[in-house]
């Protein structure tokens, strides 16, 4: 019988701790075998993915590039036995293993083979044990790359130079960068006319962190390029701003500008000019009225509504619960690249800038904009990115900037090019679907839905689209 911890003395708790670590880095070196296994065995059809690190994501807890880091371990330890023997006996930790892996496959350039083998060993050696320290071993390896490295200044070596954009669980982006000296320059040109404090009308000083300052500045540059006419091409067009919002909240926005607000999209301009009759507007854009009173009075004498179908049933409304939490794809305001934004930040953006509307029903399913060309347009990308929002594959999600839109009805069959035929699918998984079992249909919800093969699931049941994961019923 497990002893509760709370009932450990404080030496059993050390110990305990200390031996529940080193199990997790031994099975962590396990994780990492197998992986290396999955690699070389398992077919790319069977894995649903391009290699095992996609598939780590989308079955277990790990990030993306965390299972990316334990794809290239399992790489690259195949090739470094006395790396790998140290993270197998648990002496050495993974994070540990990676940087001296990395070193030992780019070694510096003018270090002979006989000084490589020499330095990973006194590199493993300083990593084994629980005084290693990382800046020890990062200072040993830039003190190697220095002094065997190429003959150019490390402040002058482009090839080092790194620009990191992490999304944050609370919807933010932080970036970290590392850059040459020339590059550095350029930067810091450009931010210094734009970081200087700037007083109030009243004399008031700038209160404003020079951190803040540096940011401000650098959201303005940002503006600068985009309103410019000098870019490269995605996606088939210049980057812009698209914001995707559900019909109740494009007539809640309307009050806030003119019909210039919200443009390139017909029904948003002709919603604008009608800012007195919302069900009007309900009826152009879904086709069904809206009883505006149906979620206030009861349908019956005992005060709740009968409904028929899903509608009256648990499943239903757990359904619904699940969709007013998580959004469903269908938040107050959306972007493609960031996510969810609140209902007055997508009004600000409503209000103060021209930016595409994609207009979504209540069940997140954008306008259908039916084309009669095989090639999908601009606009009707912007349509299929408001559904899926990036690769729908189950678990792949890459973002909507990388993907294809794929005809369900293959084209030269006689399949049309509109909302119910396409889906947005990454490079590999358009390939996926091309050449192999997998199959995709839109479900009764209007979102993609996908059916593994036999050898994947001898049962082949339809799993939802990577933006759909949650209760929904095909």
């Amino acid at each position: 019988m497990t002893t509760e911890i709370w009932q450990l003395s404080e030496s059993e708790l050390l110990a305990d701790a200390a031996a529940v670590s080193h199990q997790i880095q031994l099975l962590e070196a396990r994780r990492i075998a197998l992986v290396a296994e999955i690699d070389t065995r398992v077919s790319r059809e069977k894995l649903g993915f391009p290699g095992p690190a996609g598939w780590l994501t989308s079955t277990t807890l790990l990030s993306p590039s965390k299972a990316t880091k334990i794809v290239a371990l399992a790489r690259g330890m195949s090739a470094f036995p006395d790396i790998a023997d140290a993270v197998n006996t648990g002496v050495m930790t993974i994070d540990h293993a990676a940087l001296i892996l990395a070193f030992a496959e780019t070694p510096p350039e003018h270090l002979p083979q006989k000084g490589r083998d020499a330095a990973r060993a006194a590199l493993i050696k300083a990593a084994t044990g629980p005084d290693a320290r990382t800046g020890r071993i990062r200072a040993a390896i830039t003190r190697l790359e220095d002094s065997f490295g190429t003959k150019k200044p490390p402040a002058e070596n482009t090839d080092r130079n790194e620009l990191f954009a992490s999304k944050t669980l609370n919807g933010r982006l932080v970036l970290k960068g590392d850059f040459d000296a020339i590059t550095g320059e350029k930067l810091l040109t450009a931010l210094s006319p734009l970081t200087e404090p700037h007083p109030a009308a009243d004399g008031t000083q700038d209160q404003r962190s020079p951190a803040k300052r540096r940011a401000d500045a650098f959201g303005h540059i940002l503006d600068q390029y985009l309103a410019s006419s000098d870019r490269p091409i995605e996606g088939g067009e210049r980057p812009h701003l698209n914001l995707h919002i559900r019909l109740q909240d494009l007539t809640d926005l309307q009050t806030c500008g003119g019909e210039d607000d919200i443009t390139d999209d017909e029904t948003s301009r002709a919603a604008a000019e009608s800012e007195t009759d919302t069900v009007d507007l309900v009826d152009i854009i879904t086709g069904n009225p809206v009883d505006t009173d149906a979620e206030t009075e009861p349908d019956n004498e005992n005060g709740s509504g009968s409904g028929s179908g899903d509608h009256g049933e648990g499943g239903a409304a757990d359904r619904g619960a699940y969709r007013d939490l998580f959004g469903d794809g269908a938040s107050v305001g959306w972007l493609p690249w960031m996510g969810p934004l609140s209902r007055n930040t997508s009004r600000q953006l409503a209000c103060d800038c021209v930016l595409t509307a994609i207009v979504m029903d209540e069940n997140g399913n954008p306008l259908n904009l039916a084309r009669t060309a095989r090639t999908v347009t601009a606009k009707q990308r912007r349509a299929l990115t408001a559904r899926d929002h990036g690769c729908a594959f189950p678990g792949c999600g890459k973002p909507a900037a990388w993907t294809e839109g794929h005809h369900i009805w293959h084209w030269g069959d006689g399949g049309p090019t509109d909302m119910n035929n396409l889906v947005l699918l990454c490079g590999f998984h358009h390939r996926l679907i091309h050449h192999s079992d997998w199959e995709v249909f839109i479900g009764t919800d209007n979102h993609p839905w996908f059916v593994p093969p036999a050898t994947v699931d001898p049962y082949r049941q339809p799993r939802p689209s990577h933006a759909r994961a949650g209760p929904h019923i095909a």
